[in-house]
């Protein structure tokens, strides 16, 4: 497994591999075995993310994607979603070592999809490690969010890779935990 910067060349691969892993793509039970990734990434805003080194993509070494992940500045996003736009709200309630997430410098960490035939083959955690280690220099704690009913992600991030929960919050109607772990470690 290779794991890399996105290239544009990659939006097709990378579009295609989030629609397939999308909440409304998926029955509720796969949703409960398997997780789900939210929110609107066409070819054009994956394309565009790419360009400003925004996504982190492992490849079967044949230049196939079947993994991705998404590491950017959250306030710096042209049109975040309302999970992100509610996670900027609760920046003075949740804190992350004893300090409000307003006073962290920190990026926002997913979402993160891997293809059905490549997971449990440590691309996550490889993406995971990546982006620990690029967030480094720009920022003491990578930051992500958690839907209350994606079980699957809580696992992988919190129990699998030790993400802190920094507390909940809710926006339009849904609950969410934010999670954190320290960049460059």
């Amino acid at each position: 497994m290779r794991y890399r910067y996105a290239t544009e060349a990659d939006a097709p691969a990378m579009a295609a591999l989030f629609a397939a892993n999308h909440h409304d793509a998926l029955t509720p039970e796969q949703r409960s075995r398997q997780g789900f990734v939210q929110g609107a990434f066409g070819v054009d805003a994956l394309r565009d993310m790419a360009a400003g080194g925004e996504l982190l993509v492992a490849d079967d070494g044949d230049g196939t994607v079947v993994g991705l992940l998404a590491l950017s500045v959250a306030a710096d996003l042209p049109a975040p979603p309302p999970a992100v736009r509610g996670l900027l709200a609760a920046q003075d309630v949740l804190r992350w070592e004893g300090r409000p997430l307003r006073e962290v410098r920190w990026l926002l960490y997913g979402p993160v999809v891997v293809d059905a035939a490549h997971r449990g083959r440590g691309v996550a955690r490889g993406l995971f490690t990546m982006a620990v280690a690029a967030a480094a220099e720009r920022a003491e704690a990578v930051v992500a969010f958690i839907e209350a009913g994606n079980v699957p992600s809580w696992k992988v991030h919190v129990d699998g890779f030790g993400m802190t929960p920094l507390g909940d919050y809710v926006a339009e109607g849904r609950t969410y935990g934010a999670v954190a772990t320290a960049a460059g470690v």
